[in-house]
């Protein structure tokens, strides 16, 4: 694994070292943030990230080295994305890491722009988690979301979201996402 764009194009990250985490993979987040440029209204420096289902980080990371102004990353099992957080000690006053279980997050404490999330596949996670950021309002109006999932997976989505675009990666379907607080 390794960042493919921006000041650290070619940084290698460490693996996971369980096998439940499953990492984006190299081509997929790249067409992800070629979509996410299209999509946004802002420059990326002017956003802050939420990447939800974290794993090993690799996403918010890559947002990171692409000059996002902040990234969160929140996973119930922070080890493998904080060994990754460490290679990057020029940032850490732009990444945050929370140890939370995304389907009970408590009240925001700031709003988010871009999420992104990429929960165990067919578990029902990411509707979850969508319910929790619009209830505990994590989100700024008009925030993108984009939610990987299986590419046969169903998601019943919140009223607060509408779906903008989708495509699909391997065994992977990808949703746009806007919320409409």
């Amino acid at each position: 694994m390794r960042i493919i764009g921006g000041a650290y194009r070619g940084k290698n990250l460490f693996s996971p070292q369980s096998d439940k985490v499953r990492p984006t993979s190299d081509r997929a987040r790249e067409a992800i943030f070629n979509i996410l440029y299209s999509k946004l209204d802002k420059s990326l420096s002017e956003v802050a990230l939420l990447d939800i289902f974290s794993g090993t980080g690799a996403f918010a990371l890559e947002a990171v080295s692409r000059g996002v102004k902040s990234a969160t990353l929140v996973d119930i099992d922070t080890r493998d994305l904080q060994k990754n957080v460490a290679l990057f000690p020029n940032e850490k006053n732009r990444i945050s890491v929370l140890r939370l279980d995304a389907t009970k997050l408590p009240p925001a404490s700031k709003k988010y722009d871009v999420v992104f999330m990429d929960a165990p596949y067919n578990k029902g996670l990411s509707e979850q988690a969508l319910q929790q950021l619009s209830l505990q309002k994590w989100l700024a109006s008009e925030a993108l979301c984009i939610v990987e999932l299986e590419k046969n997976e169903k998601i019943e989505l919140p009223a607060e979201y509408e779906l903008i675009d989708e495509r699909r990666y391997g065994l992977a379907q990808v949703l746009f996402l806007v919320y409409r607080a």
